[in-house]
Order: C-alpha cells, then structure tokens, then sequence
C-alpha cells in the first residue's frame, strides 16, 4: 500500500480544512439564492432570509428568494450531502475507485418505481414520486445484495460491481419499455429523469429529511470500519470488524442516502463519484475526517453546478444533471489515466 494511501491528517489541519469548506458552502449557497434568471444583491436576499424583504424595499424579489430559490437551495444542499456521502461509502465498502451512486443499480431502480408510479398509479407529482423513488431503490439494492451473496465468497466488491452493472442494465430496459409503449408517461417521467432541483418545493425536503438523517446515522457508524477494510477483508476482520455486517450497514446507509437524493432531484452523475476523491486528496484517507468533507464538498459542486446552468444559456436553464455529467467526465478521464499510470 502506497504512502499516499495511508496519508493521514491531524486534527488541526483537519478541522482547519473542515471550517474552509463550510465557508465555501456558505458561500454557495448564497450563490444560489442571488444568481438566476433574476439576479437579486446579496443584501436583498440576506433581508429576504432575515426579515422577510421588509428592510430591503424588494417585495418581489424577496417573494423570488424565499418562494422558489431557498427551497431550491435547500434540496440542492440535501441532495449534494446524499450523494457525496454515499459515493463515499459505497466507494469503501467496494474497494472500487469509481464506484458511484447508480453502481448497485440503486438510481435505476428508483427511476422504475418513478416510471411505474406514472404509468400505472395514476401519480402525477413530484412529492408522490417521493415514495415510490425510495421503494424502487431499495428494493434494487436488496436484490443486488441477493444476487451477489449467491455463490463461493459471498457479496464480494467484483461480484457487487456485476451484479450492480447486470441490475443497471436490466431496470434500464424495463423503464424503456414502458415509457416507449405509453406517450403520457414518456413526457412526465422525461421532465422528472433529467435530474434537477428546478420547481422543488420545500415539501420534498419536509418528506425526504428523516431519511437523509438515518442515513447518515448509519454511515457514521460505518466510518472506522471501513478504514479497516481499506487495509483488507483480513485485516478488517483481524482487528475485530464484522465485514459482512459492516458491507450491510454500510450499503443500507448509502441505499437510503441515494434514495433521498433520486427520489427528491432525479438521477445525477458523478456528484458521488468525484466528490469522495476531492475530498480524499484534502483530507487524507481516515474516514472519520473524509466523510464530513465530502457532505460539505458535495452540496457546493451541486449548488455551483446548478448556478451555471442558470446562466450559461439565459433565461433557459441547463438542469444540474447535465452541468454535472460535463464537469464530470473530464475528472473520470484524469482519474482513470492517474489510475493507470500508478498501475503501471
């Protein structure tokens, strides 16, 4: 194992960097709430927050903050929290550098209980998804822990990896041949699919927060273990770490976390998989302190993401989907060409 693996930091540092990166989030979320389509001075939308826009003389742009642009913010900040952190873990409990959040077919089977709850429920609002989202994804993550549990070893990282791609592959045709034999359906699961916090009401965060709460709850109880696992299942087990129950633990915390994230925002790439390294490279490799970087890192690629696709094509919004896919691949291309180069 690499010095650079094992890089640990101190708690100074640590929660020196920790204080730097809430105040970049403080400052993304401001962000988010004064850039758009109308853009609104930072003191108006701080009057906005505080005093309801009285003191500023803005009753409209106060309206524009607190109406549309602080629930807005609010999912965006949830939902980059969930996917960071359980990119960050699934990457752990895989052992698996480009592990993300769809990997155990969790984000597809959300969009098959979205996609059916359209089709055949008669469900027609973004809080009603909510629920079958969340049913989707967990009955997804079951079956590919079923799955890869069959067999010589047990859910081993390559066998959860196959088992997840072969699940991927499997709910994806299943949500092709609904949406394609049903126009309806097709044109509302298309606006929920593209994966945006646009139009979020705060009463999508008012049903998704217990969830995101239990979530990490589980993941932080997973963090010293999956630091022994980094070192091997062996190794994990020699120092008295339940591996099965800690992959359980772990993937049922990072289940319900992609749960929350997809089933309030749609499906969005590469947050949960380039945020755990970021905040890797900040941090060090003790999860302890890479855990709660990541839930900071995460909601300010998320909220700096959605803010430039607010103004990259005015008044036309690009959703924070796309503007993620395209920050991202560039980061998956370096990251697999380093991996390459410290394989060779």
């Amino acid at each position: 194992m690499s010095r650079a693996t094992r890089r640990r930091i101190g708690p100074t540092a640590g929660g020196a960097l920790l204080l730097v990166l809430t105040g970049l989030l403080v400052l993304a979320v401001l962000l988010s709430l004064a850039v758009g389509s109308r853009q609104i001075a930072p003191s108006v939308v701080v009057d906005a927050l505080i005093h309801g826009g009285v003191h500023g003389g803005g009753s409209d742009d106060a309206q524009v903050v607190r109406a549309l642009r602080v629930p807005r913010t609010l999912i965006g900040v949830m939902v980059g929290v969930a996917l960071a952190v359980a990119g960050t873990v699934m990457q752990g409990i895989t052992r698996n550098p480009i592990a993300e959040p769809g990997i155990l077919g969790v984000s597809q089977g959300a969009s098959v209980g979205v996609v059916c709850a359209i089709a055949f429920l008669g469900v027609h609002s973004l809080s009603g998804y909510v629920w079958f989202a969340f049913a989707g994804a967990g009955i997804a993550a079951v079956a590919v822990y079923v799955i890869a549990s069959g067999g010589r070893g047990g859910a081993t990282p390559v066998k959860l990896a196959l088992a997840g791609t072969a699940m991927n592959a499997l709910l994806a045709s299943v949500v092709s041949g609904i949406v394609t034999t049903d126009a309806e359906a097709l044109d509302e699961f298309r606006f929920w699919h593209v994966g945006s916090i646009s139009g979020r009401s705060a009463e999508i965060a008012g049903q998704t927060w217990p969830f995101l709460l239990a979530g990490l709850l589980l993941v932080a109880a997973t963090a010293r273990g999956l630091d022994a696992l980094a070192l091997g299942e062996d190794v994990a087990a020699g120092l008295g770490h339940n591996v099965p129950l800690l992959r359980i633990l772990g993937g049922l915390g990072a289940t319900v976390l992609t749960g929350v994230a997809v089933a309030a925002a749609g499906p969005i790439a590469f947050t949960g998989l380039a945020v755990p390294h970021i905040a890797r490279a900040l941090v060090g490799t003790d999860h302890r302190w890479v855990l709660p970087a990541a839930a900071l890192l995460g909601p300010v690629m998320l909220l700096v993401a959605d803010v430039l696709g607010r103004v990259v094509f005015p008044p036309s919004e690009v959703p924070v989907a796309v503007m993620t896919a395209l920050l991202g691949v560039p980061f998956l291309i370096a990251l697999v060409r380093r991996k390459a180069v410290v394989a060779a």
